[in-house]
């Protein structure tokens, strides 16, 4: 597991996922929107690929209206940067407290690319898959 390419792309990549992951916590939908391209790609398990921010923002809105607190926190794996483009993977820890009462714990992967534009870092596509779910 080796990452390669410019530090400053590396850790800019990084501030994306935690911008990301901060966006989920304090459930904010437009800061989550804005770390995706507009042609972006989002896949998760069962919904398969949703293509097009505008499509797939609606389905994080709702998903997250099941949610009264989520924890959300990621470890990288490799971040590979040639040029302007990127590959990553992430490891997801997910605390989900359902408005039900439900409380589920969650660890997934995020396979990722990027792109920049502009001279920042967006997602172009994330693949998510459940590793381990309680």
């Amino acid at each position: 597991m080796i990452s390669s390419g410019p530090l400053e792309d590396r850790l800019a990549i990084r501030e994306l996922v935690e911008s990301y992951n901060d966006a989920v916590m304090r459930f904010d939908k437009d800061a989550w929107a804005a770390n995706w391209r507009e042609d972006a790609t989002w896949s998760l398990p069962g919904a398969g690929d949703m293509v097009g921010r505008a499509n797939f923002v609606p389905v994080w809105q709702q998903a997250m209206s099941a949610f009264s607190f989520v924890g959300f926190f990621a470890s990288a794996g490799p971040i590979v940067v040639e040029g302007d483009r990127a590959h990553g993977i992430w490891y997801q820890q997910e605390f989900l407290h359902q408005k039900d009462g439900v409380k589920r714990a969650v660890t997934g992967r995020y396979e990722d690319d990027y792109v920049k534009v502009g001279g920042r870092w967006y997602f172009q596509k994330r693949v998510y898959s459940v590793l381990h779910a309680e």
